[in-house]
């Protein structure tokens, strides 16, 4: 997400950043360059005027034009201004009340509302530990009751029986009384959309409202209809009680439009962000990180959040007791190319590092993508067991039968071999220097690895935009991806 507009600020920012000294007039180019970028990214014209006015108002202040690192001050008052327009903080999901906690959930019909619904239960469930029960209360859309049953079979989370012909107030005063008589924390109310905003819409979310009295009220509106999305959440604001907004679709949005304008054109906070349509797709929407990512500084908060939630434990603990004595096999980076995966692929892991925007690029003019991990992985499965275990065997029979079975070339088995004896080598390297104490010393001076995984060598077939090889991670990105 914000593809678009943090590589057009990347550019500013940088030219800012290549200068000792900066005058008034520099920064007032450069402004009017960001408002350009923001009006491009579908960002609303009041929002930018009035970012773009407070942020120069800042950065010709003396305290910036005569500092040491005059570039770097200016994307410092950026990053605020941005924090501060997409909401300070992060705005979580308020459930502190007598259970059943009420979530209702409104939008326009095709946001994606009930499959948020589903992931907001799958969230509550598997990481609030919460017993939560969804209910439909589309009567209107075709199966869409049912389509909300299949989900919550989906994840484990009970959802209220069907009984056909009930109306949604009815429905809502059944979950109610069953949400209370079954002892659930949390009840989720699937409200109707439509294709537009309309009178029948509008009352009948006010009546399910009035007797359900939910706790939170949230909005789900789909990103890549850019300012339209805004406009929506205007209409609904001003007829119901909203606590909060969801964009679904931001994986597919590059421009980030919406994202930026809802804050200050609704009032609302964005309490999630969903990407994709698998059901763990859904993240909290934290300003600070996403400004950061924005402006090119990385998210490495949520990149290790997000390693501690995927590691497999029992994996983590097996490696490092190779690791212990020096070793590390075909299975092994087999499990670290799988843990990449589940962390969300090369690009996700490219976004969330600081100054890694370069490789995402070199992925995008390579024609490449996270196929390259199945590739790799592709290439170990059509190894023998013996191999794996033992990658010295393979000479030049068996890596034109491993890239025949695979669908690989001999030239990429071979810089997948090179990878694994650069990782086998750190390896060796961290036991020498008192094993899993020495981690972090070795990667900042540049060893193997994840490092040696993405440099030395690059990805079996994934050049960077120059047509060399991929640049090294930045040190310590191991050690990020092992943190629990």
């Amino acid at each position: 997400m914000f593809e678009s507009l943090s590589e057009r600020l990347g550019g500013v920012f940088d030219r800012l950043r290549g200068r000792g000294a900066l005058s008034e007039n520099d920064v007032r180019e450069a402004m009017r360059e960001v408002r350009v970028a923001l009006l491009e990214a579908d960002v609303a014209l009041p929002v930018v005027r009035s970012f773009v006015d407070k942020v120069t108002e800042q950065a010709v202040g003396q305290s910036v034009l005569r500092s040491i690192t005059p570039g770097q001050q200016v994307v410092k008052i950026v990053n605020d201004a941005l924090v501060e327009m997409l909401g300070a903080e992060a705005s979580e999901l308020e459930l502190a009340v007598t259970p059943p906690a009420i979530i209702m959930m409104v939008g326009l019909q095709g946001s994606g509302k009930t499959t948020t619904t589903a992931k907001i239960a799958k969230r509550l469930t598997d990481k609030e530990r919460k017993k939560v029960l969804m209910a439909s209360l589309d009567v209107n859309r075709p199966a869409a009751q049912e389509q909300l049953a299949i989900l919550g079979e989906q994840i484990g989370v009970a959802t209220l029986p069907i009984v056909a012909g009930q109306q949604p107030v009815d429905i809502a005063k059944r979950a109610m009384q069953a949400a209370k008589l079954q002892g659930y924390d949390v009840l989720m109310l699937d409200t109707a959309g439509r294709l537009h905003v309309d009178t029948q819409l509008m009352d009948e979310m006010k009546a399910v409202a009035t007797v359900a009295q939910p706790a939170e009220t949230l909005l789900v509106v789909d990103s890549l209809t850019g300012q339209d999305a805004v406009n929506v959440a205007k209409n609904f604001s001003e007829q119901v009680s909203l606590t909060g907004v969801i964009l679904t679709r931001m994986d597919g949005d590059a421009r980030g439009g919406a994202a930026l304008s809802m804050r200050a054109l609704t009032g609302k906070p964005i309490k999630f962000v969903g990407t994709g349509e698998k059901l763990d797709g859904l993240d909290v929407f934290h300003p600070g990180r996403v400004a950061s990512r924005i402006l090119g500084m990385g998210d490495v908060v949520s990149l290790v959040e997000r390693a501690a939630e995927t590691i497999q434990h029992e994996e983590a603990e097996a490696l490092a007791a190779k690791m212990a004595k020096g070793q590390f096999d075909m299975n092994d980076l087999r499990a670290q190319l799988q843990q990449m995966q589940r962390m969300g692929g090369l690009g996700a892991l490219a976004g969330m590092l600081p100054g890694m925007k370069k490789i995402q690029g070199a992925m995008a003019q390579s024609g490449m993508d996270d196929r390259i991990l199945v590739r790799m992985d592709a290439m170990i499965s059509s190894m023998t067991p013996k191999e794996r275990a033992k990658p010295e065997l393979l000479q030049a029979k068996r890596k034109i039968r491993i890239a025949n079975g695979s669908g690989t070339t001999v030239q990429e088995v071979n810089k997948l071999l090179k990878m694994h004896q650069e990782m086998s080598t750190a390896m060796k390297k961290i036991r020498k220097m008192g094993g899993l104490k020495g981690l972090g010393a070795l990667f900042g001076k540049g060893g193997g690895g994840l490092g040696g995984l993405l440099g030395g060598g690059g990805l079996p077939g994934m050049p960077d935009a120059t047509g060399g090889d991929m640049p090294k991670l930045p040190p310590g990105f191991e050690n990020l991806l092992k943190k629990k």
